[in-house]
């Protein structure tokens, strides 16, 4: 996914000063922050602009649009969510790295939950703004380890399972520590970092269990 310039766009063709840099990681926070509460649709650039204490003027001094401070939280957050994937090696023992994945992505949850609730509602609305990176390399970083955790497989080093299932499940328990803390507050007497290292121990003893040969 090709990001969008953050610099200001009337000084595109120079290096930006302090102060710009500055206001750009404001803009940028002050982004996640509505858009992993409101969602693309029900955030606005008055509410952004609010949110970083800036002119909405001033805001379009550095972004020309919603869509422009969306794509380039989504392209960052890309490279940041796929990273564990692309670590899991293929020298290594299977059921190590798998297990190390689980806890890289449950790090990733307790570290950055409002960009896993941003990632989330970007899929929950067909993902109109990222469809290039799911198709592209979103898409074969996951063959890749399918094939990977397939020859495990073959070669009797973990159990038979389908490697695409396997990820999803992968994704879907360690994301949801992040984009439903609310939830799992209400229900739970643990505190937020207690909550996952629990959930470490618990996530990686199942899966443990599941990929034993």
């Amino acid at each position: 996914m090709s990001k969008t310039t953050s610099q200001p766009r009337a000084k595109a063709t120079q290096k930006p000063t302090r102060i710009q840099r500055e206001k750009t990681r404001a803009i940028l926070e002050a982004a996640l922050e509505v858009f992993s509460k409101r969602g693309f649709r029900g955030a606005t650039l008055d509410m952004i602009a609010e949110e970083a204490q800036l002119s909405k003027p001033n805001l379009l001094y550095y972004f020309a649009s919603k869509e422009a401070l969306h794509a380039e939280l989504l392209a960052g957050l890309m490279e940041k969510w796929l990273e564990p994937l692309a670590q899991i090696e293929q020298n290594g023992d299977p059921i190590t790295e798998i297990c190390a994945y689980i806890e890289r992505k449950l790090e990733l949850a307790e570290e950055y939950p409002r960009e896993s609730r941003l990632f989330a509602n970007e899929i929950i609305q067909e993902a109109p703004r990222s469809k290039n990176a799911l198709n592209g390399y979103l898409k074969e970083l996951v063959d890749e380890k399918t094939i990977l955790i397939q020859r495990w497989i073959d070669a009797g080093k973990i159990a038979p399972v389908d490697p695409h299932h396997l990820i999803f499940s992968i994704w879907a328990t360690t994301q949801h520590y992040a984009d439903f803390d609310t939830q799992i507050q209400a229900m739970m007497d643990e505190g937020y970092e207690q909550r996952f290292i629990t959930a470490k121990a618990y996530l990686v003893d199942l899966f443990t269990k599941v990929l034993k040969p």
